[in-house]
């Protein structure tokens, strides 16, 4: 990461970073906020991440050339395949070049998404309910 932040907020995390970082972070902060209202936002592995229900839904990070989302789960990648085509994607990350623009829509729909997983996988676990 560009900044070794040791901060307990998402605001810390952003303010510690380059200045040509904030504004794309800021901007990919609240596409994830609006597509997960209910969200817990926390610092783990000292990069801002989401939680729904007690489980993770997404972090993201900030680097010197470019920003990245580490929510690139296989069905995320099936999903988002073509619009994913324009980025670097490898080993559960998606990485975006500050040279572009932060693309919300797509990052708020990623967000949604693998909200829905954790759901998912959430109901999965719970142990099925008894019949009388």
């Amino acid at each position: 990461m560009v900044a070794n932040v040791d901060g307990t907020s998402v605001d810390e995390y952003i303010a510690a970073q380059p200045e040509a970082l904030r504004i794309p972070l800021k901007r990919v902060r609240n596409a994830i906020r609006k597509a997960l209202p209910g969200a817990v936002e926390v610092i783990s592995y000292k990069m801002p991440a989401y939680k729904l229900h007690g489980s993770r839904v997404l972090y993201f990070a900030g680097w010197k050339q470019h920003y990245a989302l580490y929510a690139a789960t296989d069905s995320v990648l099936a999903a988002f395949k073509d619009e994913l085509a324009p980025y670097e994607v490898a080993k559960g990350t998606i990485r975006f070049t500050l040279s572009e623009p932060v693309p919300v829509e797509l990052i708020g729909r990623i967000a949604k998404f693998r909200a829905k997983e954790v759901v998912e996988r959430e109901n999965a676990k719970a142990p099925a309910r008894k019949q009388r």
